[in-house]
C-alpha cells in the first residue's frame, strides 16, 4: 500500500472501458482512499431523471453537470479530510473542462481509459449490467477520441488486465496524469 499525501484522481472513459474495476484496484493500493462512483448521483434521482442522449437537450446536460458538481464536491470534502479520492465516471467531450473546474483541490490527476471499440464491445457483452441504450460504443468512443481535450494520461487498456492498467497508472501518474496550472490554462484556451 502506498502511503502518500492526498490526491484526487479522475478516471474516465466510455462505458465498459474498465473504469470501475481499475478505480477500485487503484484505491486499494493507496493507504487512505475513497473510490467515488460519480454515477451514484445520477442513480439517486428517483423522479424526473434525465438520461444523456447523443442529441442531449439543455435539461439533460444540466442534470449531468449537477452530477459532476456533486462528485467534485464530495471529492473535495474527502480530500480535505485526508483521503486520496479516485473518482470514476464517464466524463468525455467538452464536459471534461467543466468537471475539472468543479474540483477545488489539487493535486488533480486525470486518467483516460481508451480501449478499442472492439474490446469495449466484448466487455459490454460479457458484463451483467448494460450501459449502452441510445448510445452505441462507436458513437460514445467518437466523442471520447474527437471531442475530449487531450490532457492527462491516456491508456489503451485493450490488451492489458486491470491490474496491469493500475501498474501503468502508478508508474506514469506524476509525469503524465497530473494536471498543473499550465495544462489547465491550455484547457481554458481550447
Amino acid at each position: 500500500m502506498l502511503n502518500e499525501s492526498p490526491k484526487i484522481i479522475l478516471i474516465t472513459g466510455i462505458m465498459a472501458s474498465g473504469k470501475s474495476t481499475v478505480a477500485q484496484i487503484l484505491a486499494e493500493h493507496l493507504e487512505n482512499s475513497v473510490h467515488l462512483r460519480g454515477d451514484i448521483f445520477r442513480k439517486m434521482i428517483v423522479n424526473n431523471r434525465r438520461e444523456v442522449s447523443p442529441d442531449a437537450e439543455e435539461d439533460e446536460l444540466e442534470q449531468l453537470k449537477l452530477r459532476y458538481r456533486l462528485a467534485a464536491q464530495s471529492a473535495d470534502l474527502y480530500f480535505e479530510a485526508g483521503f486520496s479520492v479516485i473518482i470514476q465516471d464517464v466524463v468525455v467531450g467538452p464536459m471534461l473542462e467543466d468537471f475539472i473546474s468543479y474540483v477545488r483541490n489539487r493535486p488533480l490527476y486525470l486518467v483516460v481509459l481508451c480501449p478499442s471499440t472492439h474490446a469495449v464491445t466484448l466487455r459490454e457483452a460479457a458484463r451483467p449490467k448494460k450501459g449502452y441504450g441510445v448510445w452505441t460504443v462507436e458513437a460514445l468512443n467518437s466523442v471520447l477520441l474527437n471531442e475530449t481535450p487531450r490532457i492527462g494520461m491516456w491508456i489503451d487498456s485493450s490488451n492489458i488486465t486491470p491490474e496491469e492498467t493500475v501498474h501503468e497508472i502508478l508508474a506514469r501518474l506524476d509525469n503524465e496524469a497530473k494536471l498543473n496550472e499550465q495544462r489547465e490554462k491550455n484547457l481554458d484556451g481550447l
